[in-house]
C-alpha cells in the first residue's frame, strides 16, 4: 500500500474502509470504500494533493454543500464531504455498471435512439440543476454513469466548488476545470461568467461523440483542441453518419454554437428539439459548408432543412389562408393586407423575416408619427408590439430567430427578445441607418455613421470596429445595406461612389480579411439559400437573380428576372431601397406600394409654433431625409441648403434657386460677413472643408483638411477661427484652427464620446456642442478658445442641435422630448444660464444627431425647419412561398 493510501486510510478509518483504487482523473482519484456507519459501498473521491494545496479547505467544503440538496433520478447524490490529514474528499454512491466513456471505448458509436435517450435524460437532470442554480461545468462521458442503461450524472457542482475555493489561484495547480474535448468556447477562453448554456454545449459534444464516434473537435494536444473549439465550427454530424435525422443534426448544431446566446435557452428545449422531427435551425457555421466539400452539398442540406420547415408550416396553418390541398413544393404568390392599426410605417427597409420564415417583424407608425416594431407569427391573425422599440429603424433577426436587432433614433444598435423583454443597447457608439445584419460569428455588421466602410460590433456589446475599407482608387463613397451570408464567411453590401451619384454596385466582403469584390451593378441584394443572389437594378426597378456560390463568393451562369415589382422607398433621389427580405427556408416578402411616403417642405416657425411655408413651390425638393443642413445668411435674405449632394442658395422667400457647388457639397455654413459659404465635400475620397463666394463667382477653395474625415465646420464671429469636427465612423472630436494658418490646431473637446454640433456664441466667448459623454445626447457649453477652463451641461433632459440667438441672450436646442427649448444666458465673467423653457414641439421636423437641421432668423423670433409630410397609401405585402423552387426552375444552379 502506498504512503498516500496509508495516510488516507488512517485519516478516515473511523468512517470508511478503503478497498481499492477505481481510477484517477484530472482533479481527483476515486476509491471504492465501505461506509461503516451505513454499511454500504461508496465511491470516495479525493482531490489531487497539488489541487488541495491551493484550495481553502473550509471554503471547498462549504461550496460543495450547495450540491447536496440536489435530488433527481439522473443525478448521483452527494453523501458526504470534508477534510482529513490535509486531504479534501467527497463521497458519492458506488454504482455497479460502467461509465459512458467505458461504453464508447468499447462500441465507438451508439445506436441513434439510445444516444438520444441518454442525452435527453441527462438534459432533464441538467434542467433540474440549472433551475436550482447549479451549473455542472464538467459534462463528459467519464461523469455519466450507466446503471442498467440508465444515466446518472456525477460530480455535480464539483468544478464550481473547486473554482470558488481556489479564487484566482487555479493557475497555481497546473490543472484546468473541464475536459478539452467537451469545453464550451467560453470555458476554453476562461471567461469569468459561465451560464447554463455552457453545460448544453458540453452535452451536445457528448452526443456528437455518441453519434459520430469522435467529439466535434479533436487534436493531438489540449492546446490544439481548444484552438479549434474557439476558432472553428463543428462539421455537421451527418458528414460522418448520414442516418442521423435532420432534427437531431439541427439541434446538435444549435447547441454547439460559439456564442452562448445562439444556443438553446435551456436544457429542456434542447431535449425537446432532439425528439421533435419537425425541429430545424438556420444557424450554419462558417466551417460547416467547407467541411461538406462544396457549396452545392451545403445547399442540399439547407434545402433539406427548409423542406422540414415547409412540412411544419403546412400542418400549423403557416400558409396564411392558402389552399391546403396544394403540394408543399409549389410556388405560391399572393398579396397580404395588414389589419387597421397594424400597418407598416416608415419609408425604407421596414420589414424582416426570421431565418426560419415563421415570424415577420416590421416598423409600424402610429397616428402621432411614433415608430415602433410589431412582430407577427405567421400562424396568427394579429401582430404584437415589441416593447422598448420606439423610433426603431432597419429591423433584423438574430441567427437563431430568438432576438430582433434594430437601430435606435440616436444611432445605437439595440437588441430585444422576440418573446418580449428589455431592449438592450449593443453598440457603444453610433452607427448609420443604412442596414444591419447579425452573423453566426457573433458580430452585428452595420453601415458606418456618416459614410465610410462597414463596421461590426459584438452582439453581446462593445464598440463598433472597422470592417471594410473604401477603395479610394475607385472613388468609393460608402458601404451600406450589409447582409451576412448564412455560412458566416462573407458579407453582401452595396457600394456608393463619389464621382457618379447614380451608380451603385453589389459587392461581397470576406469576413476573415474585410477585403471586398464587386459582383454586379445593383442598388440592393439579398442571398437566397438555394444558392442565388437576388438583387434589384436601377433605373428599371427590376428584381434579378443569379446563381451564387457562398463559399467562393462568386456569381455563375446567366441572370434571370422575377416578374414581381417591389416597392422602392426613397432614401435620397435617385437612390432607392426596396423592402425585400428572404428567409433561409424560402419565403420572400416585400412591400408592394403602400406604407407612408415621406416628403418634406421648408417652413418658417414662429416662437409660438405658428407654421408658414417658405415657398409652396418648394415641396419635396429636399427628399424624405431633409437633405442636410439649412442655414440662413447673416442678413436673413438667403438660405444655403443641401439638395441631393450639392449646396444651393435660395433667395427668400419665393426667389430663385442657384447651384453653388458642382463636385459634391453639404452642411453649408455662412461666413460672418455673408460673403462666403463653407461646406464639406468628399470630392477626392476624403471629407474636407471648402468655401466659395456666395454669389457663385470664383471657384471653391480648400479651407481645411485633416488625417481624419472633417464632418462639420463653423466660423468664429470675428472670422479668425474655424471650429470643426473630425473623426472616423461615428466618432467625433472638436478642434479649432486659425484662418490665417498660424499655429497648431487647438483641441477643444477630445474624448471617448461622440461630440458634434459646434456652435459659437455671437460674442465668440462660448462654445456650445452636443456630447454623448453621459451616455445620451446632452448640450454642453465651454469657454472659447480656452475650452479646458470649464464646462456646463445645460440640458437636463437630453439635447441636440444647439443654436445661439443673435442677441447672445438665449441658447436654443432640441430636447429629449422633441421640443425646441430656450435657455436664458446672462452675460458675465463666467457662464450663467437659466432653466430650459419649451417654445414648441419639433416632432414633425427633420432632426439629426450629427448636424443642425434648423436655423434662427436674425430677429430671433422665427426659425426655419424642414418639415416631414407623410402621405399614407394602402398597405400591401407581396409574399412568395417556396421561392427556391421558383429560382431553380427559372435559372437552375
Amino acid at each position: 500500500m502506498s504512503d498516500v493510501l496509508e495516510r488516507l486510510s488512517a485519516a478516515l478509518s473511523d468512517r470508511y474502509t478503503i478497498d481499492r483504487e477505481l481510477g484517477a482523473g484530472g482533479m481527483a482519484t476515486v476509491y471504492l470504500a465501505e461506509d461503516l456507519k451505513h454499511d454500504r459501498k461508496v465511491a470516495l473521491k479525493v482531490l489531487k494533493p497539488e489541487l488541495a494545496a491551493v484550495l481553502g479547505a473550509d471554503r471547498f467544503v462549504q461550496e460543495i454543500k450547495t450540491t447536496a440538496s440536489l435530488q433527481h433520478p439522473h443525478i448521483l447524490p452527494l453523501f458526504d464531504s470534508g477534510q482529513a490529514d490535509g486531504f479534501l474528499y467527497y463521497v458519492m454512491p458506488y454504482i455497479e455498471g460502467e461509465t459512458l466513456r467505458d461504453k464508447l471505448d468499447r462500441e465507438t458509436q451508439l445506436g441513434i435512439d439510445e444516444a438520444i435517450r441518454i442525452t435527453t435524460e441527462v438534459a432533464d437532470a441538467l434542467d433540474y440543476a440549472h433551475r436550482n442554480g447549479v451549473i455542472h461545468r464538467d459534462i463528459k462521458p467519464e461523469n455519466i454513469l450507466l446503471h442498467d442503461g440508465r444515466p446518472m450524472v456525477a460530480d455535480f457542482g464539483i468544478a464550481l466548488a473547486v473554482s470558488a475555493a481556489a479564487g484566482g489561484r487555479m493557475t497555481e495547480t497546473g490543472l484546468s476545470l473541464g475536459t478539452p474535448h467537451y469545453m464550451s468556447p467560453e470555458q476554453a477562453t476562461a471567461e469569468k461568467d459561465i451560464t447554463n448554456r455552457s453545460d448544453m454545449y458540453s452535452l451536445a459534444a457528448v452526443l456528437y461523440e455518441m453519434l459520430a464516434g469522435d467529439p466535434p473537435h479533436t487534436g493531438s494536444t489540449a492546446q490544439q483542441i481548444i484552438m479549434k473549439i474557439v476558432t472553428e465550427g463543428a462539421a455537421p454530424v451527418t458528414k460522418v453518419r448520414k442516418s442521423v435525422p435532420p432534427n437531431v443534426t439541427a439541434a446538435v448544431s444549435k447547441a454547439l454554437e460559439k456564442l452562448p446566446a445562439d444556443r438553446f435557452e435551456s436544457a429542456k428545449t434542447f431535449a425537446e428539439a432532439l425528439t421533435n422531427p419537425a425541429f430545424t435551425t438556420v444557424s450554419v457555421h462558417a466551417s460547416d459548408a467547407g467541411s461538406v466539400g462544396t457549396a452545392l452539398r451545403w445547399n442540399r442540406l439547407t434545402v433539406a432543412l427548409a423542406a422540414v420547415a415547409a412540412l411544419t408550416t403546412l400542418t400549423t396553418l403557416w400558409g396564411w389562408l392558402q389552399p391546403r390541398s396544394e403540394p408543399v413544393s409549389s410556388v405560391r404568390r399572393y398579396m397580404m393586407s395588414l389589419p387597421e392599426g397594424e400597418e407598416i410605417g416608415g419609408w425604407f427597409t421596414r420589414l424582416a423575416l426570421s431565418p426560419d420564415g415563421s415570424r415577420l417583424v416590421y416598423i409600424h407608425e402610429g397616428a402621432g408619427g411614433d415608430r415602433e416594431l410589431l412582430i407577427r407569427d405567421r400562424n396568427q391573425l394579429h401582430a404584437r408590439r415589441l416593447a422598448g422599440t420606439k423610433g426603431a429603424e432597419v429591423p433584423f433577426f438574430s441567427p437563431d430567430g430568438e432576438s430582433v436587432g434594430f437601430v435606435s433614433p440616436r444611432g445605437t444598435i439595440k437588441v430585444v427578445p422576440v418573446e418580449g423583454g428589455e431592449a438592450v443597447p449593443v453598440a457603444r457608439t453610433q452607427v448609420g441607418y443604412a442596414g444591419a445584419s447579425w452573423g453566426s460569428d457573433g458580430f452585428i455588421y452595420a453601415d458606418a455613421n456618416e459614410g465610410g466602410g462597414l463596421v461590426r460590433v459584438r452582439a453581446n456589446g462593445g464598440t463598433p470596429e472597422p470592417f471594410t475599407q473604401l477603395d479610394t482608387a475607385r472613388a468609393e463613397r460608402e458601404h451600406i445595406w450589409p447582409q451576412v451570408l448564412p455560412d458566416g464567411n462573407g458579407v453582401l453590401f452595396v457600394i456608393k461612389y463619389q464621382d457618379d451619384q447614380d451608380l451603385t454596385d453589389i459587392a461581397v466582403a470576406d469576413v476573415a480579411t474585410g477585403r471586398h469584390t464587386v459582383l454586379v451593378p445593383g442598388l440592393y441584394a439579398r442571398y437566397a439559400a438555394s444558392g442565388h443572389l437576388v438583387y434589384v437594378t436601377w433605373p428599371d426597378r427590376t428584381v434579378r437573380f443569379q446563381p451564387f456560390d457562398p463559399q467562393e463568393m462568386t456569381l455563375h451562369g446567366e441572370a434571370g428576372i422575377l416578374p414581381e415589382e417591389v416597392w422602392l422607398g426613397a432614401v435620397g433621389a435617385p437612390h432607392f431601397v426596396p423592402d425585400l427580405t428572404i428567409s433561409l427556408t424560402g419565403t420572400l416578402m416585400s412591400t408592394s406600394g403602400g406604407g407612408q411616403r415621406v416628403t418634406t417642405d421648408v417652413v418658417w416657425v414662429s416662437r409660438d409654433g405658428t407654421v408658414r411655408q417658405v415657398d409652396p413651390a418648394w415641396t419635396d425638393q429636399l427628399g424624405g431625409g431633409g437633405g442636410g443642413r439649412v442655414m440662413l445668411s447673416p442678413d436673413g435674405t438667403q438660405l444655403a441648403v443641401t439638395l441631393g449632394a450639392e449646396v444651393w442658395i435660395k433667395q427668400l422667400d419665393r426667389g430663385s434657386l442657384t447651384k453653388l457647388t458642382f463636385e459634391g457639397g453639404f452642411r453649408p455654413e455662412w461666413s460672418p460677413d455673408g460673403r462666403f459659404v463653407a461646406f464639406i465635400s468628399g470630392r477626392d475620397g476624403r471629407r474636407k472643408a471648402y468655401q466659395r463666394r456666395a454669389d457663385g463667382t470664383g471657384s471653391a477653395e480648400l479651407m481645411l483638411e485633416h488625417n481624419w474625415q472633417v464632418h462639420e465646420v463653423v466660423y468664429s464671429p470675428d472670422g479668425e477661427w474655424l471650429v470643426h469636427r473630425i473623426g472616423g465612423g461615428g466618432e467625433g472630436d472638436l478642434y479649432a484652427v486659425r484662418t490665417d494658418g498660424e499655429g497648431d490646431p487647438v483641441p477643444l473637446v477630445v474624448s471617448h464620446a461622440q461630440e458634434s454640433h459646434p456652435a459659437l456664441s455671437p460674442n465668440g466667448r462660448w462654445l456650445a456642442y452636443m456630447s454623448l459623454e453621459t451616455g445620451r445626447p446632452e448640450i454642453w457649453v465651454r469657454p472659447f478658445p480656452n475650452a479646458q477652463d470649464g464646462s456646463w451641461m445645460v440640458s437636463p433632459n437630453g439635447g441636440s442641435e444647439p443654436a445661439w440667438a443673435h442677441s447672445g441672450k438665449e441658447l436654443f436646442y432640441r430636447d429629449g422630448n422633441d421640443d425646441l427649448v430656450s435657455v436664458a444666458i446672462t452675460e458675465g465673467s463666467t457662464f450663467i444660464y437659466g432653466e430650459p423653457r419649451v417654445l414648441f414641439s419639433v416632432r414633425d421636423y427633420v432632426s439629426s444627431m450629427y448636424r443642425q437641421e434648423y436655423t434662427v432668423a436674425p430677429d430671433d423670433q422665427r426659425f426655419i425647419f424642414v418639415r416631414r409630410l407623410n402621405e399614407t397609401r394602402p398597405h400591401r405585402v407581396l409574399v412568395i412561398d417556396n421561392l427556391f423552387a421558383d429560382l431553380n426552375a427559372r435559372g437552375g444552379r
